[in-house]
């Protein structure tokens, strides 16, 4: 037997995904593995890695030679983003482009080539090396509306299709963690574990969207949304949703209506966030981000048929969201609404209007409150959002994704450590069931492991009471009932 056909025999299998994707497989040589696209006269790109077939943990270099100079080309190892390339003109007009990395220690690997990654990485070439094929990933999973913020990649979701609320930032867009790079790593390892994946887009730590006014940095800030939107690496994302507590910012709804989609602006103008997004990925669901609930300093000018500041806020964009949206329309302009609502709905367990009831029913209760005018003060503050949605034309019916949930309430900040009624969150998810409007319970958060100021919060660390919160997430995943 010659050296070509124990080649052969050891890599037989490689054929397939690539005889699939319309390439062309050349043996190696040398120890030296090359694939190459079909379609070009002259077999380009080509990428050569060296050894052949490396073993978990050993130095391995990429080379990858096309016949188009790109710009700001990227090779991402299992999705994880390697930045530092060498790059080589060769005679004849073509480019290489060298990596060199350490072989991943599961062995089983997928190296992707990606150009113009300024503007939104566009895949030029890929290709899977390992000793045998990755186990596919199971399709038939259950639905559920449960998610979380900030999946922990560890976790188990035992067979469902939960949702991940992700976070990233315009001015941070080439930062570790916060920047796009690791944002689309997160994305593609959530997605590959059969999540559905929700992406927060803010303009900057500490600042969710651009200053009102700054028209410069609402310019960073769409360019950034296009990015995104063109990135063929967060194709998996389910939906992006623009900021987060704009009222407890100081951002006037007006501002933010024109943020989003062009409220205020000469009808023609495209310079908004549903439409640079639509435009680049007609597919793209675009959601309004949540409104901080029970934050009395900021209102409105259109009062809501409850007298509470952050319904007369969310009033107020909602009816200016709705005017831009219709004005578009009736000029023959499509893709000009948002395709739906992020919100808040924090329980208040230890509310006064909870005396003598069992807290983990909370989510039961309207807990109506006269000094608000009869807002409610808990969880069901998503019925409160719903009707203000639902009273507008162009927004009745559209999807809302509860962002962020747990029994936090900002004005009596006591942590879930401390305050979580085991049940809790078993009645919330049941009432959400019922609402089919609302398509997503995430609660704030699962796992944050850069500090630990969300520590009462999470469902990985477990601190206090929310060893409770953490058994029962499990339970509802596995489909069994809390103790």
């Amino acid at each position: 037997m010659t050296d070509r056909q124990r080649v052969f025999r050891r890599w037989w299998w490689l054929l397939i995904p690539v005889i699939l994707a319309g390439g062309v497989w050349l043996l190696p040589i040398s120890g030296q593995v090359v694939l190459t696209p079909r379609g070009s006269a002259r077999l380009q790109p080509q990428m050569r890695l060296e050894p052949g077939a490396p073993e978990p943990g050993q130095e391995t270099t990429l080379w990858v030679t096309d016949d188009t100079p790109w710009s700001h080309v990227l090779l991402t190892v299992d999705a994880e983003a390697i930045q530092e390339a060498h790059w080589e003109a060769n005679p004849g007009g073509t480019w290489t482009w060298t990596w060199s990395f350490p072989f991943p220690e599961d062995g089983d690997t997928e190296l992707v080539f990606y150009r113009d990654c300024q503007s939104g990485c566009i895949e030029r070439a890929r290709t899977t090396v390992g000793t045998e094929p990755a186990p596919s990933r199971p399709r038939d999973r259950v639905p559920t509306k449960l998610g979380v913020v900030f999946a922990n990649p560890e976790r188990d979701w035992h067979g469902r299709s939960g949702w991940d609320v992700e976070l990233t930032y315009a001015r941070l867009a080439e930062e570790d963690h916060w920047g796009i790079d690791d944002l689309a790593a997160r994305v593609q390892r959530a997605t590959e574990d059969g999540l559905r994946v929700l992406v927060r887009v803010d303009y900057d730590q500490g600042q969710s969207l651009p200053p009102e006014g700054d028209e410069i940095a609402l310019t960073e800030y769409l360019d950034y949304l296009q990015r995104l939107a063109r990135d063929e690496r967060l194709e998996g994302v389910y939906a992006t949703f623009l900021g987060s507590g704009f009222n407890a910012q100081g951002l006037p709804p007006e501002w933010v209506a024109r943020v989003v989609n062009g409220y205020g602006q000469e009808v023609t103008h495209s310079d908004n966030a549903v439409q640079v997004m639509h435009a680049e990925d007609p597919q793209a669901q675009v959601l309004v981000g949540p409104v901080q609930p029970w934050y009395e300093g900021e209102d409105g000018e259109r009062t809501h048929e409850i007298n509470a500041p952050w319904l007369t806020y969310f009033n107020t964009l909602v009816a200016a969201l709705d005017e831009s949206a219709r004005a578009k329309a009736e000029a023959g302009i499509p893709l000009a609404a948002p395709d739906g609502f992020a919100v808040q709905a924090p329980g208040r367990p230890q509310a006064p209007e909870m005396e003598g009831r069992d807290p983990a029913e909370e989510p039961l209760y309207d807990l109506r409150r006269e000094a608000w005018d009869g807002a409610r003060a808990g969880f069901r503050v998503y019925r409160d959002w719903l009707a203000v949605i639902n009273g507008y034309d162009s927004t009745r019916g559209l999807p809302v994704y509860v962002n962020a949930t747990n029994t936090f309430a900002p004005d009596e900040g006591v942590p879930p450590a401390q305050n979580y009624p085991q049940g809790w969150l078993t009645t919330a998810l049941e009432m959400i069931e019922g609402e089919p409007q609302v398509k997503a319970l995430c609660w704030f958060l699962d796992y944050f492991p850069h500090d630990d100021q969300w520590e009462h919060f999470s469902l990985t660390r477990r601190p206090g009471r929310m060893i409770d919160a953490a058994e029962e997430f499990e339970g509802l995943l596995r489909g069994t009932e809390p103790d």
